[in-house]
């Protein structure tokens, strides 16, 4: 009776060690889905931004309207027949008053 005690309470901390010190321990399992959380984050920022960008894209394919307005905006350019004038909005004189 007590070797088979002594065979089982063996057995019983090469399970143990195995699962707290082993290929596939807890302490790795925890670490892995730590990193998996963390890389489905960043995979979920990268698909938000490919969104957007395809959008973008598909603006820039369907009409001329956004590539004027990025040249007008980005690049500053004007048609030929337009007169750009910029106003300061700190010194124009109709702007509110800030307290």
């Amino acid at each position: 009776m007590r070797l088979i005690s002594l065979v089982l309470l063996a057995l019983l901390v090469a399970v143990q060690a195995e699962l707290w010190l082993g290929k596939g321990s807890l302490p790795r399992v925890w670490a892995l889905r730590e990193d998996l959380a963390q890389a489905q984050g960043r995979n979920a920022e990268a698909a938000e931004r490919n969104a957007r960008l395809a959008a973008e894209v598909d603006d820039l394919r369907e009409g001329l309207e956004i590539v004027e307005e990025k040249a007008r905006y980005e690049l500053g350019m004007v048609k030929p027949d337009e007169i750009y004038v910029h106003i300061d909005p700190r010194t124009d004189p109709t702007a509110p008053a800030r307290p």
